[in-house]
């Protein structure tokens, strides 16, 4: 890897400050399977607030991982789905539950005796 990766104007810091935050991984993820409307999205992902959810969805969708899709119908109906550059985040962030489901217990062990300490 070439040692200029990650400096502040690098392509791979920008993906990485884009997906950091608490949700958006976990967004992304649960929007794997197709459109999903913002309430069963928030059913589905458990624990996000509404405001959360939507603030993060807003910001994946100006950085063109997600789009929103309205339905011109009374009452509105919004759906979210991700956009093919969303799509292709899906192959990191499976990488990444992999590595966390191989590695979790360590870890969280790790942390426990270090607490304990």
């Amino acid at each position: 890897m070439d040692d200029q990766k990650f400096f502040a104007d690098c392509q791979a810091r920008v993906a990485v400050d884009l997906i950091s935050g608490t949700w958006s991984m976990v967004v992304l993820y649960a929007l794997a399977d197709g459109p999903v409307r913002p309430g069963d999205l928030r059913t589905q992902i458990g624990g996000i607030s509404q405001k959360v959810l939507t603030t993060t969805l807003r910001r994946l969708e100006r950085h063109g991982l997600v789009q929103r899709r309205r339905y011109a119908e009374a009452p509105p109906r919004v759906e979210y789905s991700l956009t093919v550059p969303g799509q292709d985040l899906l192959v990191p962030i499976r990488a990444l539950g992999d590595w966390a489901d191989k590695h979790a217990e360590s870890l969280l062990a790790d942390d426990e005796d270090r607490d304990s300490a």
